[in-house]
Parts: structure tokens; sequence; C-alpha cells
């Protein structure tokens, strides 16, 4: 199934965006370059590849990096003053 520039006004519409005629063109070729890729993932035979981890998995690290760079930066205005 192939994105239409009907379907790309369509959608823009639902998102009161305004689009230009280039801009129109451009996305309804790159929105079909994205369904074909998609297409050929789904071609392939993954039965064997296990299931990726929780899309989530490490953003628990993410406060601890947050801390982290918080101290450097505390760390840094200490050595300035």
């Amino acid at each position: 199934m192939a994105i239409t520039r009907e379907d790309v006004l369509h959608v823009a519409a639902l998102a009161r965006l305004e689009l230009g005629e280039d801009e129109i063109g451009r996305l309804t070729g790159q929105l079909n370059d994205i369904l074909a890729a998609v297409g050929k993932v789904s071609e392939l035979d993954l039965s064997d590849v296990p299931p990726t981890s929780h899309p989530l998995v490490g953003r628990e690290r993410l406060p601890t990096r947050r801390a982290a760079a918080l101290a450097a930066a505390r760390r840094r205005v200490r050595q300035r003053a």
C-alpha cells in the first residue's frame, strides 16, 4: 500500500499543518521509502531472533547519569568560585 498525495494532505490537515507543493511531494516520497523499508524487514525470517528487551530498559540509568552530571556541574561551579 503506497502513501498518496491525498494521504499526506489528510494527515497534514489533521495536524493542522500547511504544506507547500514541494513538501507534499518530498513527504510522500519519504513516507513511501519508510513503508518499503518496513516491508523488507517484514519479509525476513526472524524466528531465530530473540525478542528485544523492553523499550524502557536503560531508562533507570538516566537519573544516575543526570545526578552525576549535576554533581559534576556543582564541582565545576565551586572550582570557579
